[in-house]
């Protein structure tokens, strides 16, 4: 197996426990505690970029050497900043403007900005092989 599609799998796997995170949080604010949709996509989302990030540090990627942990970390912020404006642009857009269900839009948004998070991680935070 080549080192790159372990590492699409490690991703994978870490962004899919990073997902469900946030569905769990998502449902459990707008179900359980009636917070609006807005706010609980981001409640749920940052508390996932956390987790996800401690665990794709670990687990998936190697950060650049010249990198020093802060700046890792305030790099992993951003590129996920970026995609949390992807996903709450795509989120508005799909449950406010198309009227497609949230939690069905919760997993086609979680798609397209995983793929924005992996390609963006490899360019701005991984070491070069």
């Amino acid at each position: 197996m080549s080192k790159l599609f372990k590492q699409i799998f490690k991703f994978v796997i870490v962004g899919g426990l990073s997902f469900v995170l946030d569905f769990i949080l998502y449902y459990v604010f707008t179900r359980f505690l009636n917070i609006p949709e807005m706010m609980s996509q981001v409640m749920s989302f940052s508390i996932s970029v956390i987790f996800n990030y401690l665990l794709s540090m670990k687990f998936v990627f190697v950060a650049k050497d010249t990198l020093k942990k802060h700046h890792e970390f305030m790099i992993f912020v951003t590129l996920s900043v970026l995609g949390a404006g992807l996903n709450w642009f795509l989120f508005y857009v799909m449950v406010y403007l198309m009227s497609i269900n949230d939690l069905i839009t919760k997993i086609i948004v979680a798609g397209v900005v995983m793929v924005f998070n992996f390609v963006t991680r490899k360019i701005f935070i991984e070491k070069k092989a």
